[in-house]
This record gives structure tokens, sequence and C-alpha cells, in this order.
């Protein structure tokens, strides 16, 4: 983990995502590559330049799955107005009222509560 900076005099604090490349990612999901680059245009998955490569959270896929509500997540914080990097960021945000990080939650199967905040986040 790292700290992000101060937000209202607090220290924000970010779980640092495990990035991996993009055909990682499709063997974990049991697919092509070019799926893997579907969902990702599709808006199922985020994936960001990392050395000049591009790379997707490892905590996206659980269990030769997508997280289960993440898809959703991802067009909420785009509706609301969230970059790539701006939403990888929110969900790896700690946040105390969950408790840990939204990505976490998602993975516990918490996803309404996920949703609901992902939602208030453009207002």
């Amino acid at each position: 983990m790292s700290v992000n900076g101060a937000v209202g005099g607090t220290l924000v604090v970010v779980s640092t995502p495990n990035y991996v490349p993009l055909p990682d990612i499709a063997e974990a999901l049991d697919l092509i590559i070019t799926k893997a680059h579907q969902l990702i245009k599709d808006g199922q998955l985020i994936a960001v330049r990392r050395d000049g490569a591009l790379r997707v959270p490892a905590e996206f896929v659980q269990d030769g799955l997508i997280v289960k509500s993440l898809p959703g997540t991802i067009t909420l914080l785009r509706d609301a107005g969230f970059e790539d990097q701006e939403i990888i960021d929110w969900l790896f945000t700690e946040d105390e009222a969950l408790p840990g990080t939204p990505i976490q939650a998602l993975r516990e199967n918490r996803g309404t509560e996920i949703k609901r905040r992902a939602q208030a986040s453009g207002f």
C-alpha cells in the first residue's frame, strides 16, 4: 500500500494494484487475446499502459471470471466522468466505511454497496 496524498486534511491510503500483462489476463479468463481486447473495448475491463504494454489489475479476475459487479461499476464511474486510471485509483482507495477498498468489497460479493457509491461519485 502507498500513501497517495491528503484529502481534507487526512491521508488517503491506496492499495497498489498488481498490474499484469493483458495476455496473462486472457489466459486467466481462458480467452484468446482478441477476446480480452474486446472486453476492454466493451468496458468489461480496464487496461492501462505500463512499461509500453497494456496491463490490467490482476484483482479484476477471480476464479477464472471477471469479478462480479466490476463491469457495472466501471460503467457507473465512466458515466460519472472518471477516466480509466481514476477508476482504478477509486477501486483501490481504502474506505473506512467499507472497510477496505471497493475492489476488495467487489471480490467479496458486496457489489450493491459499491455500485451505490460509484453512482453517488458522479454527484
